[in-house]
């Protein structure tokens, strides 16, 4: 089997990983499903922007038309917008659209199966998913968690949304040994805030540090991810306070209505986009762009051993 039967990756991504220079890869549900319009596309590309300005390639990724995409052109984003049906693709989800010839935007788990696949060492991303509040009930935990263990990726993001289970979500990378480093931080951030309560398993002060770490780690064979939580700049940190009630307000909502699985996230960020006037979005923006320019900088260190 040859992956080209299945995936095209985009001329100037290809170049890329064929001379050893740096790419970060990226997820697409950004684009399709995480923001409204016209800030998805802005934030899209500003995100594309900041990784050449560190000195690597971007390649974001998805499904279209039945092909894997390592790196999307304005014809393949323009495509999929003007195509109903756009599917917010997890793990499960790639064979199918694949053989159906449909569109798939990334979440983390397909962007890390991805990335893998294509040889790309570094994705960048928002936050992750994790174990949901009320597991016990549900037991509703992120397909990105067990992706993470298994593909030898370095996932860097703003931690986890505090409407999940913070310290389970640790709980299970520990488990799988994975490894979540605070970027200059002693604690892991929690999306909207920089600090979740919960300590990171250890603080790293610079990418050259991850770098050496994501070598040492794959030269030994201990396959699986490693996960940077980079706190949100404190310029676009939400009160704690606020966020907190926001969010205990929205998962109240989603109970009464009966709204869980993978329609609970978006229906949950939703709310707080409401119940924040807006503001939950900037701070959205501005942390995966924050992400971004540390996983180009991370990306270029490892290149670079």
């Amino acid at each position: 089997m040859s992956l080209h039967e299945y995936i095209d990756v985009l001329p100037e991504v290809k170049q890329a990983l064929r001379d050893g220079k740096p790419v970060v890869a990226l997820e697409s549900t950004i684009v399709f499903h995480g923001m409204p319009s016209p800030q998805n596309l802005e934030c899209a590309a500003r995100c594309e922007e900041i990784i050449r300005e560190g000195g690597a390639v971007p390649a974001t990724t998805a499904v279209v038309e039945g092909r894997i995409k390592v790196g999307l052109s304005r014809e393949d984003i323009d495509g999929m917008l003007a195509r109903a049906g756009v599917l917010k693709m997890s793990r499960r989800d790639i064979a199918r659209v694949i053989a159906e010839g449909g569109d798939g935007a990334t979440t983390v788990a397909s962007a890390v199966i991805i990335s893998e696949l294509a040889g790309i060492s570094v994705f960048a991303t928002g936050g992750i998913g994790g174990v949901h509040r009320g597991v016990w009930d549900s037991f509703d935990i992120s397909a990105d968690l067990p992706q993470i263990a298994q593909s030898d990726v370095c996932v860097v993001c703003a931690g986890v949304k505090s409407i999940l289970d913070i310290g389970f979500t640790l709980e299970y990378l520990e488990t799988w040994g994975v490894p979540v480093l605070g970027y200059r931080t002693d604690e892991f951030p929690a999306f909207y805030t920089r600090g979740s309560g919960h300590a990171a398993d250890c603080r790293v002060e610079s990418a050259a540090e991850v770098a050496r770490m994501l070598r040492a780690k794959w030269d030994l064979g201990l396959r699986g991810g490693v996960l940077v939580g980079c706190p949100v700049p404190e310029k676009y940190a939400m009160d704690e306070a606020l966020i907190g009630d926001a969010i205990e307000k929205a998962l109240a909502e989603a109970k009464a209505k009966r709204i869980h699985g993978k329609e609970s996230t978006p229906f949950i960020l939703e709310k707080v986009l409401e119940a924040t006037g807006g503001a939950s979005l900037e701070t959205n923006m501005h942390l995966v762009q924050n992400n971004c320019r540390v996983a180009a900088e991370i990306a270029t260190a490892y290149r670079a051993l």
